[in-house]
């Protein structure tokens, strides 16, 4: 039994999150601030997003061949570089938003690629370990929750202090230290060679085998379908709807960091809850269960203008709520693709589930500017509920969430 590879997968994704997720506050913000249009700041989310969205559908058959190590690496690299172009371009007065749309492109870009790589290393990592999927799963959200609670936590504090493009620096260097563990400590080990004559396929045909298994597994088809929009409506709550609430209701940017550091850290103590229990208990009501408390409830104090105590506390429930769902979703996502296709699987099912993403700032934006700030979290949190208590009433889903329970029972009871 090893731990050094787990332990090396993890520290990568920590780093990365970390920054990805600081860049997430002070990149609107220093937009938002700067234009004091919102729907400008959600054009330049979709300038990163899209690319990274599209980047990762189309890099699985490229990690499946030559490996998620070299994948992860340049894309860190790259990353590193353009990230650190906004904050030096802002100092010699040379940024303007023209420019900054293609940088943040190239972000987008580099960053899908490798951050699918870095989730492709954990199940042989798990296996190193001998611990159960679900652990290896839960540990991994456990990690990226905490990065989810330092990250706005340092952005909030760092943008309040220097301003939104100088904060980017962090998040460059943390790509580039997640780049370095990547190269030294991760996983050694390529994925398995496929059968011969899968490895004679070309580049395109390899990605149709991977579009053809997700058609026919409906329980993975509708489970990215759904994150797909909770995806968009979060993005949009992320945002522009969060800063726009930061801005109108005088808290500013260290309170945004505040409720995403109690939203993450709540949930990464429910994830690391769920890698010890996850593995005994039901899927399918604790999935849906989790995203009954992690959803509608973040927008409803926003637009009702609740107490700032009273947010918090809601908040501290949504993460609690939300940390059990990544690991079943990464447990089911690897338990049903054949390894050899891990990475392309896991780049679909990406790619599909996050595709709402770079539309989530435009649907923000736009919503704010017709409606209001108060009528669109509303909106979004009534769609939210919708979609997310749809497959609690489908008999076909349930038949399926049934079926697989009763495997894994079989699989991982002592």
């Amino acid at each position: 039994m090893s731990w050094r590879p787990l332990a090396g997968v993890l520290s990568a994704q920590a780093v990365a999150w970390t920054g990805t997720r600081l860049s997430a506050i002070a990149l609107p913000w220093f937009v938002l601030t700067t234009t004091g249009s919102a729907t400008q700041t959600g054009v330049i989310v979709f300038a990163e997003m899209a690319p990274y969205v599209v980047a990762q559908l189309l890099s699985g058959p490229l990690i499946d061949r030559v490996g998620p190590s070299r994948i992860s690496v340049a894309g860190d690299l790259v990353s590193m570089v353009a990230v650190a172009l906004i904050p030096a371009l802002f100092a010699l007065g040379l940024l303007h938003f023209g420019l900054l749309i293609p940088l943040v492109a190239v972000v987008g870009t580099f960053r899908g690629p490798a951050d699918a790589a870095k989730t492709v290393f954990l199940p042989d990592a798990t296996r190193a370990a001998r611990v159960p999927l679900e652990r290896g799963t839960g540990i991994a959200a456990t990690i990226e929750r905490l990065a989810s609670t330092v990250g706005p936590a340092v952005a909030g504090v760092v943008v309040a202090a220097v301003g939104g493009p100088y904060a980017l620096v962090v998040t460059a260097v943390l790509f580039g230290s997640g780049a370095l563990i990547v190269a030294f400590a991760a996983p050694r080990q390529r994925p398995p060679a496929p059968a011969e004559a899968e490895a004679e396929d070309g580049y395109f045909r390899r990605l149709r085998a991977g579009m053809a298994f997700l058609r026919q597994d409906r329980l993975l088809r509708s489970m990215a379908g759904m994150i797909a929009v909770t995806n968009l409506l979060d993005a949009a709550w992320t945002s522009v709807l969060l800063p726009v609430w930061a801005r109108d209701s005088g808290h500013g940017p260290a309170t945004i960091g505040l409720l995403l550091g109690v939203l993450s850290g709540c949930a990464a103590l429910s994830a690391l809850v769920a890698a010890g229990i996850a593995h005994r208990l039901p899927r399918r009501p604790v999935y849906l269960i989790g995203f009954l408390l992690d959803g509608f409830p973040r927008f409803l104090p926003l637009a009702l203008g609740a107490p700032l105590e009273v947010t918090i506390l809601v908040y501290a429930v949504c993460g609690f709520g939300s940390g059990f769902i990544n690991p079943i979703v990464g447990a089911i996502q690897f338990e049903r693709a054949p390894q050899a296709m891990y990475g392309r699987i896991r780049t679909l099912l990406v790619a599909v589930a996050w595709s709402g993403i770079p539309f989530g700032g435009l649907a923000g934006g736009l919503l704010v500017a017709r409606l209001g700030l108060s009528p669109a979290l509303l909106a979004c949190g009534a769609v939210y509920l919708l979609v997310t208590t749809i497959p609690a009433v489908l008999p076909g889903m349930r038949d399926e969430w049934s079926r697989k329970s009763k495997q894994d029972k079989e699989v991982t009871s002592p």
